[in-house]
């Protein structure tokens, strides 16, 4: 029988915890644990969402709530979604969408967009499963 998982939203009491599961996502250049900490506490348009399986930190997921002048209803995005290779395969990162999209529906969110990469097939494929479409827009960035 699977371990159950359990989606909650993340504290700054929980800034190490997610230090550590970001720094497995991201390497160097995350936020210190002290900005992490800030961050959490004051999230602002930003939600960070963690996953346990058996009490033990198994992912995460941030999403970014946006308000534009230019429509009526607010828009969001995950901006990172992360599952502990030991984890996956188990439902973390499709409870902690569901939680996200939960959330989004709560505050009148009119549509989602999910970044990943375009060799990330796992994802791609739980995007899809979840109901989540190519948009056929193109992403371009630029470091400042």
């Amino acid at each position: 029988m699977e371990n159950a998982v359990q989606i909650r939203g993340a504290t700054a009491q929980d800034a190490q915890v997610f230090f550590a599961l970001n720094l497995a996502f991201n390497g160097e250049g995350v936020a210190s644990p002290q900005e992490a900490a800030l961050a959490l506490a004051h999230p602002g348009p930003e939600r960070v969402l963690l996953a346990f399986v058996a009490g033990e930190p198994a992912g995460f997921l941030c999403g970014l709530l946006k308000r534009s002048a230019c429509y009526s209803r607010p828009s969001a995005e995950v901006t990172e979604l992360y599952v502990c290779p030991g984890c996956r395969r188990q439902g973390v990162a499709r409870q902690l969408l569901e939680a996200f999209l939960d959330a989004c529906r709560h505050e009148g969110v009119e549509a989602v967009t999910v970044l990943t990469g375009e060799d990330n097939a796992p994802a791609q494929a739980l995007y899809q499963k979840m109901g989540f479409s190519p948009s056929g827009e193109a992403h371009f960035e630029q470091g400042l």
